[in-house]
């Protein structure tokens, strides 16, 4: 409990991506993050913050009532502390998944957390940073995802499912636009023309709540 952690937000709201997608979760948002994706929408996270213990972000998380809690940033694993956090959520009886770029290793994460790897597309100008050693300690109980914002995004993302083989080796392989950038219609009618078994995503929070921080 002596590790402390910068944190941008902890916020209650419901999931917007993923698996469980509507559902209601608490949200901590770690501040910093290595990577500057082109179409990063909490770049308000790079910096700044607060610095909080593990127990006062515990108590942070307590005083809603899901038991559902995502980590995410910003890059959460760019604070080695992280792992110290998913742990002390586990063991506080929540269930926990990670968002993660994948630009870090993965490996250190507590076996109990859903991993959402974030495998990043050409389009983001950090396709060099994905680690693929990552995937080999992914499981059924995690998720893939591709944040594309064209065709040769699409593309790409549709052969490294197929190089990789994500669908037997995760529980989901997600596919989600970029935000006002690729219409999501457009990304379903490739989806179903190619009969890929993914699922398409559309950022339920921006459409209820818009583009903003906390929700």
């Amino acid at each position: 409990m002596l590790a402390r952690l910068r944190v941008s937000e902890v916020f209650y709201s419901l999931q917007g991506e993923a698996s469980t997608t509507g559902r209601p979760t608490t949200f901590v948002r770690l501040t910093g993050c290595p990577l500057r994706c082109s179409y990063c929408d909490t770049a308000y996270a790079f910096q700044g913050g607060e610095s909080l213990s593990l127990a006062q972000i515990l108590e942070k998380v307590s005083a809603n009532p899901a038991k559902l809690v995502t980590v995410t940033g910003g890059e959460p694993l760019a604070q080695p502390e992280c792992i110290a956090l998913l742990q002390s959520l586990i063991e506080a009886g929540f269930s926990v998944s990670l968002e993660t770029s994948g630009a870090l290793p993965i490996h250190s994460v507590p076996s109990e957390v859903s991993i959402v790897l974030d495998l990043k597309a050409p389009s983001s100008g950090e396709m060099h940073r994905n680690l693929y050693d990552n995937i080999s300690a992914l499981a059924l109980k995690d998720q893939v995802k591709f944040v594309l914002a064209d065709r040769a995004d699409y593309d790409w993302a549709r052969f490294k499912i197929s190089e990789y083989e994500l669908i037997s080796r995760v529980g989901e392989v997600l596919l989600s636009p970029v935000y006002e950038a690729l219409p999501p219609r457009q990304l379903a009618d490739w989806v179903l023309s190619d009969g890929l078994a993914v699922r398409v995503q559309i950022q339920l929070h921006k459409l209820l709540w818009g583009d903003v921080p906390g929700v």
